[in-house]
């Protein structure tokens, strides 16, 4: 079987181009013309033609591009060639609309005539649950979103009426719980970016608001703007736990456009120290001193220790080899109670270690589950097939990329950004209609490989890829980490992110299901997008 990639030893993308042309057997035996309406003009419209008398022909029926994902194990994307041809007339209409202005309070006043307060307050109480759900969703007045967040938990107030805390009850451990009348609802209005910050904090950033989960690192930019806590997950669906760095309650960021390069660097910055931290404790090395949070330099110089010392022929097998990292920005919650992202908070980072090998439950082992590990298995089995690395290979064809459709005058270029030590970029097979991906030019296949200024270049290129989509109108983005095992002697495998916008009209269906990912537009359009984009970012 042929290596399913559209990676070419020489470094080219290579794919395939279906010209449908058939005809289709009429098997119908009844008519049922019926009557749909009328035009302007007052003339009949009915549905004649959906009922044909003979064969139906598809002589010249629309091109589709079938590009095979550079890894096997991402299935293969689709682009229907009509579709992308408008969009290739105007890359910079590849965007989504803003988010309309929404205000149930002054609607219902201008219906009402009123403002009073009690009666909003009342008519808000009447609504049917579903409708409250949509409007904490996408309500933009922070009157409906107090309303709603008053209904969703009681507060206790100062004096003046104001928030300072919620109201609290004892939990079946003995431990004490916030009173939530309903949980749905409060899920979806704390979310919401309009509601005011003083209520947002109250409800879920102050720590201890969503749990007794333990708080062991944080990163604080010198002029305090920036406040990042490392939170431990100890009863974590990953084994061993996980760590999340959350934007503090002093640093509230609920939308991309808020954040700065310092939060991204903090956020980065808790990731890269507890790795380093681990591994060290790993290869019994002695590690800095407790209740300090280590500087750039102070890090590099632990990654170098534990760079060093996995060079050693008397290193022992490491527990844990292979880090996972992750990220879901953005929220959204269905009247019909689908939750169609994130849980709070949308600005953090999710991150852990994962062991080598687990028991197989027979008195044995098996190798454990990390994603880097399926890239490893492509990039090794195209070697084995082709005598030429992987990546050196991608790389060069994202370079010597020419357009999808073979025109000569549209962009080619699949770039957004680089510097000399990564590449961001569109994929040649998107398997998110907007994904992004980033990866590193030189020989590094995980952040224990990365020096300070590749850490550096990533952070950044992380944050113009976020703010680069956000631009665009993206809200919704999960991003990935397929690393290589930190013990693996694979020189070629560099260190692969990939950015996964979701639409509002492509939640996913058979056809993903399948790893068949259906594009309307050429990816060469999207980076012109992407870049055209970039004027309108700040940092």
């Amino acid at each position: 079987m042929p290596l399913h990639t559209c990676v070419s030893p020489e470094g080219r993308f290579v794919f395939g181009i279906h010209k449908p042309s058939f005809s289709v057997a009429n098997q119908r035996e009844n008519d049922f013309v019926e009557p749909l309406g009328q035009n302007k003009a007052s003339l009949r419209i009915d549905n004649r033609r959906n009922f044909p008398s003979k064969r139906v022909d598809a002589a010249e029926a629309s091109w589709i591009f079938e590009i095979a994902n550079p890894f096997s194990f991402r299935g293969t994307t689709f682009i229907k060639k009509d579709w992308a041809d408008k969009r290739a007339a105007e890359p910079a209409s590849i965007k989504l609309p803003p988010r309309p202005e929404v205000s149930l309070s002054d609607s219902l006043s201008k219906i009402n005539g009123t403002n009073n307060s009690i009666k909003l307050d009342q008519a808000f109480r009447e609504l049917p649950k579903p409708v409250l759900l949509a409007l904490a969703t996408t309500s933009t007045d922070p009157n409906d979103l107090v309303r709603l967040a008053r209904m969703s938990c009681p507060f206790v107030a100062d004096q003046n009426g104001d928030p300072t805390g919620l109201l609290y009850k004892s939990s079946p451990d003995g431990q004490p719980g916030p009173i939530i009348h309903d949980p749905p609802l409060f899920e979806a209005v704390v979310n919401n970016p309009c509601l005011p910050d003083r209520y947002k904090t109250i409800m879920v950033l102050r720590p201890g608001a969503q749990g007794g989960s333990e708080i062991v690192g944080e990163a604080q930019s010198p002029d305090h703007s920036s406040h990042v806590f490392e939170y431990l997950r100890r009863n974590s669906y990953i084994a061993g736990g996980h760590y999340a760095a959350n934007m503090a309650d002093d640093a509230v960021r609920y939308s991309v456009n808020d954040l700065s390069r310092e939060d991204m660097t903090g956020l980065r910055h808790l990731y890269y120290q507890r790795t380093f931290l681990r591994m060290a404790e790993q290869l019994d090395l002695e590690t800095p001193p407790a209740r300090q949070t280590l500087t750039g330099p102070e890090l590099e110089e632990l990654r170098i220790l534990i760079f060093n010392k996995l060079k050693e022929d008397s290193v022992p097998p490491l527990q844990f080899n292979a880090t996972l990292w992750g990220w879901n920005y953005g929220f959204d919650f269905a009247p019909t109670l689908y939750r169609l992202h994130a849980s709070h908070q949308q600005i953090h980072q999710q991150f852990a270690m994962l062991p080598d090998k687990i028991a197989d439950g027979e008195g044995g082992y098996r190798p454990a589950y990390g994603c880097g590990d399926l890239v490893a298995d492509c990039a090794e089995r195209f070697r084995q097939e082709t005598g030429r690395d992987f990546f050196a290979s991608y790389l060069a064809a994202i370079r010597t990329n020419t357009r999808t459709d073979g025109g000569v005058t549209g962009p080619a270029n699949l770039v957004i950004h680089q510097d000399d030590n990564v590449i961001l970029f569109v994929p040649k097979a998107q398997t998110s209609q907007w994904e992004v991906q980033l990866i590193c030019l030189k020989q590094v296949g995980n952040i224990v490989e990365a020096d300070l200024a590749t850490r550096a270049s990533l952070d950044l290129a992380m944050l113009v890829a976020m703010k680069t989509l956000g631009a665009l109108g993206v809200r919704m983005v999960t991003t990935i980490e397929f690393p290589k095992r930190i013990d693996s002697a694979d020189r070629d495998q560099r260190l692969l992110y990939s950015f996964l916008p979701k639409l509002p009209e492509s939640p996913g269906a058979f056809s993903e299901a399948q790893l068949r990912w259906i594009n309307g537009h050429y990816p060469e359009d999207f980076a012109e997008a992407c870049r055209q984009a970039q004027s309108r970012i700040k940092y």
